[in-house]
């Protein structure tokens, strides 16, 4: 961490030491307390520039150490996570009526989710801090990437999962050897337990609204995209990155990756951020409509990877699209099943219902004329169809018997 010079409190400014805090801001607690690491940008910039990416082998989120808050490299899992391939997609931009289109498929990280990228590093500052045990709430995908990465670190997991979690993703909970308490409730109601367990038990916190490493993996994202666009399309960069939005947690990830890519000189402009939510929770949304604070809601959407009621990193989830100059959108959970055959036989990518709401999240913001169709997107893809195999099979039609 010889880069980091501090933790910020996002809701009173406030700065710690990483060595005064762990998770929250003590003055502003977990609810609003939420904290931002803080880098010296001009150190970075002498070990992290275009040059020296270009002679790195190492391809995972490892390369981008100087701008990672990690105190021993040695303790890093084994697993590969990250340098996702980033497809550009002709037909699936002619689809959804922009200009260009590229999806980054983060179904390809090890346990098949986005979610690796932010667990490999609470991971990481679990064994810094000698932890015995780690524990998250979570809808599936963040269950199984922490239950996965615990494995390969030889650490134990506790983890709660509403009831409605996909059975898939259980599943991969159990085969990793994790302790899975399926909470007979919501989502906001898992994670108020966990929140009590880890306080109680003092096991390892990897919820990311509270913690504040997990969004520094979570980043990670944009600062692949950065770097491939460097390659592919050298001084451009997409118009539009599109995010499906849960917690709040990824997208603020990725607008924080953006902007230190930028500032680091890598990419030549920011892009607009669309977060996409499902119409039957769309709390971010509203709040951005209305100009209003949060308002809970319940959570009714098939799209399981973003049904959160109570979104607990709502502060850096709507910074990433007022600051970016860009937009909120939902979709119906008929657009999120139609858009797993199309991103599948547009692009060759199958995703889970929350990893496509950002294709249905196009069309609709194209149709609104939120995005013009002279206008380029970036969508990252957040997870693999064959986590949740039922809404698959629903949106893909059935067999013909011979």
């Amino acid at each position: 961490m010889s880069n980091v010079t501090g933790l910020r409190c996002v809701h009173c400014a406030r700065t710690y030491s990483a060595e005064d805090v762990e998770y929250f801001c003590p003055v502003c607690g977990y609810n609003d307390g939420i904290l931002d690491v803080l880098y010296d940008y001009e150190s970075v910039k002498r070990e992290l520039n275009a040059a020296g990416l270009a002679e790195n082998s190492d391809l995972s989120i490892w390369r981008y150490l100087p701008l990672l808050p990690v105190n021993d490299r040695t303790l890093i899992p084994h697993l590969q996570v990250g340098w996702t391939p980033l497809y550009d997609a002709p037909r699936l931009a002619n689809e959804l009526g922009v200009a260009r289109c590229w999806v980054k498929d983060e179904g390809r990280n090890p346990t098949a989710s986005f979610k690796d990228r932010a667990s490999a590093m609470g991971v990481v500052k679990a064994l810094e801090k000698k932890a015995t045990r780690i524990t998250c709430a979570s809808t599936g995908n963040a269950a199984s990437s922490l239950a996965g990465f615990s494995a390969a670190a030889g650490i134990a997991a506790t983890i709660f999962v509403p009831a409605r979690a996909p059975e898939a993703k259980v599943a991969q909970l159990l085969v990793f050897g994790a302790q899975v308490f399926s909470v007979q409730g919501t989502y906001d109601q898992a994670w108020e337990l966990c929140m009590q367990a880890s306080a109680e038990f003092g096991w390892y916190n990897r919820n990311c609204a509270i913690n504040p490493y997990l969004i520094e993996g979570k980043k990670t994202v944009s600062l692949e995209l950065a770097e491939q666009f460097m390659r592919l399309t050298p001084g451009s960069f997409p118009d539009w990155v599109v995010v499906s939005v849960g917690d709040g947690c990824t997208i603020g990830g990725v607008w924080k990756g953006l902007r230190e890519m930028h500032i680091l000189g890598l990419i030549p402009r920011l892009p607009r951020i669309l977060g996409v939510q499902a119409d039957g929770c769309k709390p971010f949304l509203t709040a951005w409509r209305d100009k209003s604070n949060l308002v809970p809601c319940d959570a009714n959407t098939l799209a399981d990877s973003i049904a959160v009621g109570h979104p607990r990193n709502f502060s850096k989830g709507m910074s990433a699209v007022t600051e970016s100059g860009g937009a909120f959108i939902s979709v119906t959970d008929d657009e999120i099943l139609q858009s797993i055959p199309m991103l599948a036989q547009k692009a060759g990518v199958f995703g889970e219902p929350a990893g496509v709401a950002g294709v249905a999240g196009v069309r609709r913001a194209v149709d609104s004329g939120v995005i013009h169709r002279s206008e380029s997107v970036a969508i990252v893809m957040t997870g693999n169809g064959l986590k949740d195999i039922q809404s698959a099979i629903r949106a893909a039609g059935s067999t013909t018997q011979v």
